[in-house]
């Protein structure tokens, strides 16, 4: 990657980014079109992942070692262009660049809900990303809208693209706190009846694939009245120029928000509607996806440059567009080259960093162009990629995708039949039921109880009831399921079993259950009559219906499946014998918890042991926090040691029933026996019983953990003795090079592994106190030099991440709440980072960094420039920079000046 050292003198470490060569010339490109432009445009996006029925995201052994894809995406990509490194030649930070403050961007809602839930710090840069370049580019900032959940806008019908429009409009106004410009479309995917909804919703513009345009021409002018078509269907536009396409009666019909369609009369281009146009550069946007291009800044910006046009035009524009999770995921480290770019090279070259909405106020379009029918950027076929086998997206020809008309086809046919349930019963409920499915959107970003009611009296044609309450969330998501069943990643790969199809039939599944509930149709069969024309490439399946009765099927969860989850777990939640019990002469109040997007209100929770024996007895009423609908149930539990768990649910019927039924199964247990105490569960019960199986898999991994905890802690006892025992004889191979027996080598790694462990946890809670212990960071070095001499590698990922934390919060205690001890602190954190290499866990310093980074500046050279003459101050501030030398922090101009 470029050098920072190659930037411009007058940079320094702050870089004044592409001002310095805007001061140079006589007017500035940001108020008045001169010169090139230039956009990088990314686009980011992630399919929903969630599970229908938990409203969370469980966990994805591919994405190991991190929860899931999205997480592992974040740490790789949508957190490092946050806080983009820039280094000199040493390797050290001279500057963090938010990259998405320079960037044009789009980030798909689904993917902004889960940042706004996993990093609000990330979250929050982006927002403050777009809101500093709408200062900088006179109120257009970089963030531009996208259709809500990826849907191929031309296989929509005219509803769907009107509220995929219009809730992701919504979305971005609820967080960047302004109305779009533009919206990028899924895959590009465009059709004129797309771009009827799309002037119709009020948006300025879109971002295309130069392949999607058909023929172009200059505006009408005087002495050219009427210039001629230049036909570029071969990707052959000029993509540094925008572009108007027209609505034209010949091309299309506009579709009024009511879905009606009617007929343009207009004879000439001044009275049509209309939407601009850019077409990003093809070839280095293909670049920056499938070769090296972006691993150098400085070849970066000469792929640019070489794009630049040579006929003397007052302003031009190099646009590129690729998806965003390019930089960091799919090619390591690149999110540096961007940065560097944006800040260095790009301003070098006198060109200025803008995005489409800025340009476009600067040179409105003088150009016309009309589109090829349907398109996309990533289907040859126009959108055949998600509706036939066209080949796209395939195994290298080994495997069909046959499968995708009969699934588009199954999928339009529900979405048909949930149309009629939601007319029939949703207008019941509702005063304009397609209006009140546009406006959920405020329910999707909001679902507090008083939001969702304001939402209710908003929209009801009378006072709802709350079983009527019940059946018009219902009904709304029910909407949501069958629009987010259209999500494009389930066609684009080559087998429909994938995790991408297997999550659009968890919707539709989830779909077609709602409609169950609210109408009492019975959907499910003749979907899976015409699932059955999908064939699988994956013998075992043969076909997507018995693809949906393994993977989605199996999936579904239901009341009962949510409360064995809470009575299980609750065994391990620090519940005493009698945590509730009913006192039948007072009110019932109730303990409450959370289970995913369920409230569990515990209104009796009852646990008694024998020997070995647990038994746990309760009743719960459970509330879906997205419909309201509601349970109240029974629930018993018996723990019969290890990984045996036998539970049962059954509806509350009353308190006298309940009571009965406790007095019956405790008095099993009272025989310590666990047979008898399952028989009786049965008789009361009946067959029905749940197991650690059948806990959502988040938990069960928890609990998992924590029955296995007391044999490891045995097992790590007995290491150590082993490892003590025969320190000597290890030690001895090692003299002689020979190769230390496996179990020997095994036991030492393990018995050090649990010794630092021990010791990183003692200095979790040394911190927790203010205090952190010399001697247990000598532990740690001894420990070190201990793996090192046996040559011991030590795995230990939850060590690593201690240690991370533990350096941050000793440097953030340093900066901000100093105790007095300054300069044993510092010694302190200094040991701390320097056994942490020597430990070889493969730390990460990049929150250290960017913490003492974003200090630097505006407290610890302060306190250097003012505080010269004050010996014990100065020597403060000496110890603060060579922190920041240990922290790879390029401090020389600091020390430069001081010197």
């Amino acid at each position: 990657m470029t050098s920072a050292a190659e930037l411009p003198a007058s940079s320094g470490s702050t870089f004044q980014l592409e001002q310095d060569s805007q001061h140079l010339t006589d007017h500035d490109p940001l108020k008045k079109s001169q010169g090139v432009y230039v956009t990088v445009h990314g686009h980011f996006y992630q399919p929903p992942r969630e599970n229908p029925y938990l409203d969370a995201i469980e966990r994805q052994p591919s994405a190991a070692p991190f929860h899931d894809w999205n997480e592992r995406i974040h740490w790789e990509c949508y957190r490092p262009n946050a806080f983009a490194r820039v280094l000199n030649d040493k390797g050290e930070l001279v500057g963090i660049v938010n990259n998405y403050e320079y960037m044009s961007f789009n980030i798909g809602p689904t993917l902004m809900s889960w940042l706004e839930r996993y990093d609000v710090e990330v979250y929050q840069r982006i927002l403050e990303a777009d809101a500093k370049s709408s200062q900088r580019l006179h109120g257009h900032g970089n963030a531009i809208a996208q259709v809500y959940n990826h849907i191929i806008m031309p296989l929509a019908n005219e509803r769907d693209k009107h509220t995929q429009i219009r809730w992701g409009k919504e979305d971005f106004k609820s967080r960047f706190g302004r109305d779009p410009e533009g919206i990028w479309l899924a895959e590009t995917a465009v059709d004129y009846a797309t771009l009827a909804a799309l002037v119709s919703e009020g948006i300025r513009f879109i971002v295309l694939a130069p392949s999607q345009a058909q023929r172009c021409r200059p505006f009408a002018a005087e002495n050219d009245p009427q210039p001629a078509w230049h036909e570029v269907g071969g990707s052959q536009i000029d993509p540094t120029r925008p572009y108007r396409c027209y609505l034209k009666p010949n091309l299309c019909t506009v579709s009024s928000p009511l879905s009606t369609t009617k007929t343009i009369a207009v004879e000439n281009t001044a009275g049509l509607p209309y939407i601009d146009i850019f077409f990003y550069d093809g070839p280095i946007s293909r670049d920056m996806g499938f070769s090296d291009v972006v691993y150098s800044s400085k070849h970066f910006a000469g792929r640019v440059g070489a794009a630049v046009r040579g006929d003397h035009r007052p302003a031009q524009l190099i646009s590129v567009a690729t998806d965003g999770e390019t930089f960091g995921h799919h090619k390591k480290g690149t999110e540096k080259t961007l940065a560097f770019a944006f800040i260095g090279e790009f301003p070098r070259h006198g060109w200025t960093v803008t995005n489409y909405a800025h340009y476009l106020s600067l040179n409105p379009p003088s150009w016309e162009v009309e589109l090829k029918s349907v398109t996309a950027w990533s289907c040859a076929h126009g959108v055949d990629r998600w509706q036939d086998d066209c080949g796209c997206g395939g195994e290298g020809g080994v495997w069909h995708q046959k499968w995708r008309r009969p699934l588009r086809n199954a999928l339009n046919w529900l979405r048909d039949q949930l149309i009629e349930v939601y007319e029939e019963y949703g207008g019941k409920l509702f005063r304009d039921p397609w209006l009140a499915r546009d406006e959920y959107i405020q329910i999707l970003r909001d679902r507090s109880a008083a939001n969702v009611s304001r939402f209710l009296s908003r929209h009801q044609t009378h006072k709802l009831t709350a079983t009527e309450q019940v059946d018009a969330l219902r009904l709304l998501e029910m909407q949501r399921h069958a629009l987010f069943m259209f999500t494009s990643c389930g066609w684009f790969f080559e087998e429909l079993s994938r995790p991408e199809g297997t999550q659009i039939l968890r919707y539709a599944a989830r779909a077609l259950e709602l409609a169950g509930d609210v109408a009492g149709v019975q959907l499910e069969k003749g979907f899976l009559k015409r699932l059955g024309l999908a064939p699988s490439n994956v013998d075992y399946f043969k076909h997507g219906a018995e693809i949906y009765r393994q993977l989605v099927i199996t999936a579904q969860i239901g009341f009962k499946q949510v409360a064995a989850h809470y009575a299980i777990t609750s065994l391990f939640n620090n519940h005493s014998n009698a945590i509730f019990t009913q006192d039948k002469s007072q009110k019932l109040e109730a303990y409450q918890k959370r289970v995913y997007c369920y409230t569990a209100n515990e209104l009796d929770y009852q646990m008694q042991r024998m020997g070995a024996l647990t038994m746990a007895v309760g009743n719960l009423k459970l509330v879906s926090e997205i419909t309201w609908e509601s349970e109240n149930l029974v629930f018993a539990v018996l723990h019969l040691g290890g990984w045996d768990f036998h539970c049962c649910i059954q509806q509350f019927t009353g308190r006298r029933d309940y009571s009965h039924l406790k007095e019956k199964l405790f008095a099993s247990l009272q025989q310590a026996s666990a047979a008898h105490a399952i028989l009786v569960m049965t008789q009361i019960f009946g067959d029905e019983a749940f197991s650690l199986q059948n806990l959502f898999a988040e938990e069960r991994h928890r609990i998992m953990r924590m029955l296995s905890q007391e044999t490891l802690t045995r097992l790590d006892q007995l290491y150590t003795q082993t490892y003590r025992e025969n320190y000597g004889v290890i030690m001895a191979f090692h003299r002689d090079e020979l190769a230390v027996p496996q179990e020997l080598q095994v036991a030492a790694e393990i018995a050090l592994g649990y010794r630092c462990m021990m010791t990183l946890r003692s200095l979790e809670q040394d911190i927790t106190e203010t205090q952190l212990s010399w001697n247990h960071i000598l532990e740690l070095e001894a420990i070190a030099t201990e793996s090192k001499h046996l040559r011991c590698q030590l795995n230990i990922p939850e060590g690593k991440q201690i240690l991370e934390q533990l350096i941050v919060r000793l440097l953030w205690q340093l900066l901000h709440d100093a105790n007095g001890s300054f300069s044993t602190d510092i010694q302190r954190l200094e040991k701390l980072i320097d056994v942490g290499y020597q430990l070889n866990l493969g730390i990460s310093l990049e929150k250290s960094q960017e913490l003492y980074f974003s200090g630097l500046h505006s407290q610890i050279v302060p306190l250097c420039l003012t505080n010269l003459n004050n010996p014990a101050e100065a020597n403060q501030c000496n110890q603060l920079l060579k922190l920041g030398q240990k922290l790879a922090v390029d401090v020389s101009m600091i020390l430069n000046k001081l010197a």
